[in-house]
């Protein structure tokens, strides 16, 4: 069984389909992959997923319990973690003191056991890269190291699954690769599910190990890299055809 399971899910906004018929599913240790043009219904699902939006139909599961309807801090205690498409950190702290935050509302809102907030943030800062620039506010530094704050804070959470918004958004070729295989590690190694919307095509078909492809609110593929390279429907809708032979080469 997947650890979370999105079922048969439709989100109307008024006469607007957002999300048709939509299922998922993301396992632990594996980096998933969601992709589509703008407007095909990715954060959407995050949304869903997250309790920030109650679907019109369909299910949300999380290691087979029905959250469907659950708020979303009750989510968050069940181990669910996001990084959003728009950083949202206290630009006037410290890259720290954005961590120690993160671990510090998490540990107001566990029902037992409290984290050792000071250990556990020099853990991950180190874990993503930013022991270099720890001390340093959030407003010095360049979108794509803020990127990776954002991934600290959300591993505060002590995820057991981590949704991740355009985190490449920002980052140079080279911290986009590093990033990739940072996510590889925090699936393979520490066994959390990643699910990853993503524009980068490259860090999609690097890291991702099944991808689902969006448009218009409908899956309409799913399936390892290789196969989404070759897809027409895919190719089509979103890849292009001069694209995939990029990606193919």
């Amino acid at each position: 069984m997947a650890l979370l399971e999105v079922t048969d899910v439709t989100v109307r906004f008024g006469g607007n389909v957002a999300l048709n018929d939509i299922s998922v599913a993301a396992e632990a240790g594996v980096v998933t992959g969601l992709i589509g043009p703008n407007g095909a219904g990715k954060t959407t699902l995050f949304n869903v997923v997250t309790g920030l939006f109650r679907p019109s139909n369909g299910r949300v599961l999380l290691d087979g319990t029905d959250i469907t309807k659950m708020q979303p801090y009750r989510r968050a205690r069940r181990g669910l973690s996001r990084t959003f498409q728009r950083l949202e950190l206290f630009t006037s702290l410290s890259v720290r003191d954005n961590v120690r935050v993160a671990g510090q509302i998490h540990n107001a809102n566990r029902i037992s056991g409290r984290m050792d907030v000071n250990k556990r943030s020099d853990e991950v800062i180190s874990l993503v890269g930013l022991s270099a620039v720890a001390d340093r506010e959030i407003s010095e530094l360049p979108t794509g190291t803020a990127r990776r704050v954002e991934l600290a804070r959300a591993l505060m959470t002590e995820p057991r699954i981590v949704l991740l918004d355009e985190p490449a958004s920002g980052q140079t070729e080279e911290e986009t690769h590093e990033f990739g295989q940072l996510l590889v590690r925090l699936a393979q190694q520490d066994g959390l599910a990643v699910c990853l919307v993503e524009h980068d095509m490259s860090l999609v078909m690097e890291v991702c190990q099944i991808i689902y492809v969006l448009d218009y609110g409908r899956v309409i593929a799913v399936g390892p890299p290789e196969e989404i390279r070759q897809n027409q429907a895919v190719i089509d809708a979103y890849l292009g055809a001069e694209d995939s032979q990029e990606e193919s080469a």
